[in-house]
C-alpha cells in the first residue's frame, strides 16, 4: 500500500499531526476572538465544528488503524472490522486522499485512481473472505454510480436520516475531499450518495469482472503506463 503518512517515520508522523493540531489551534483562537469582538458568537461555534470535522481523520484514522478497528485493503479503501458478520466499508478519507493522490495528476486521472484503488481494495477483501459465506457488506458512496454498483455485485438502497446527517455535519471535509480528488473547486452532489449491500457470494460471483475493471483503469494511470 503506497501511502505517504503510513510510510513515514514515527517521529515524521507525530510532526505532521502536531502541525495540524497547533494551526487548528489558532484558527479557533481567532475565530472566538472575533466572535466576541463583533458579538456574533455563531462564528465562533461554526469554525470550531468545521474546523474539528476537517482535522478529524487525520487523527482518527491512524488511531483506528493501529488499534485494528479499521482496515486498509487498498490506499482507498478501508473496512471496519468484521462485527456479527458484517463489515461496514469505506472509501478513503480527506487524510487518505491528502497522502495519496498523487498531486501531478490532473482530475480524470485522480478519478480513475479513486475508483482503481476502490476496485483493488475490493479484490483483496473478497480473497480474503470468498469462502466464509455468511459475511455481508455494507457501505455508502456518492462517488460510484448505481450501475457500476450493480454490475460488480452490489444492490442499491437510499441513505437512512442518520447518515444524511453525518454527511451534515461532515460536509466541508466532503468539499475539500471532492475538490482534491478533481483538482479544482468541487461541491460534491450529496444527493447522489447511495447505500451499497451485498454478500461476499455475489461478489465472488464477479469477481473476474471486477478484476478486468480494475486492470482495465490501472493501465490508464501514468505510473503504470
Amino acid at each position: 500500500m503506497i501511502h505517504r503518512f503510513y510510510n513515514k517515520t514515527k517521529k515524521e508522523q507525530n510532526k505532521i499531526l502536531i502541525t495540524i493540531a497547533f494551526c487548528s489551534l489558532v484558527i479557533v483562537i481567532l475565530s472566538i476572538i472575533i466572535s466576541i469582538y463583533f458579538k456574533i458568537y455563531l462564528i465562533a461555534f461554526l469554525i470550531f465544528a468545521i474546523i474539528l470535522s476537517i482535522i478529524a481523520p487525520f487523527f482518527d484514522m491512524p488511531s483506528l488503524k493501529k488499534s485494528g478497528r479499521m482496515i486498509y485493503y487498498s490506499s482507498l479503501f478501508i473496512t471496519e472490522k468484521p462485527k456479527n458478520g458484517l463489515i461496514k466499508i469505506h472509501g478513503g478519507t480527506l487524510f487518505d486522499y491528502y497522502f495519496v493522490i498523487d498531486k501531478k495528476w490532473n482530475g480524470k486521472q485522480r478519478t480513475k485512481f479513486i475508483i482503481q484503488q476502490y476496485l483493488e481494495g475490493l479484490l483483496n477483501l473478497i480473497e480474503k473472505y470468498e469462502n466464509d459465506e455468511q459475511i455481508k457488506i455494507k457501505g455508502t458512496s456518492y462517488i460510484i454510480n448505481k450501475r457500476t454498483a450493480e454490475k460488480i455485485g452490489f444492490k442499491v438502497d437510499k441513505i437512512d436520516a442518520l447518515q444524511k446527517i453525518t454527511l451534515m455535519y461532515n460536509y466541508f471535509n466532503i468539499l475539500i475531499s471532492n475538490s482534491i480528488a478533481k483538482k479544482q473547486l468541487s461541491f460534491p452532489n450529496l444527493s447522489r450518495t447511495k447505500t451499497f449491500y451485498t454478500d461476499i457470494g455475489q461478489l465472488v460471483e464477479r469477481k473476474k469482472y471486477i478484476e478486468n475493471l480494475n486492470k482495465s483503469l490501472k493501465n490508464t494511470l501514468p505510473n503504470n503506463n
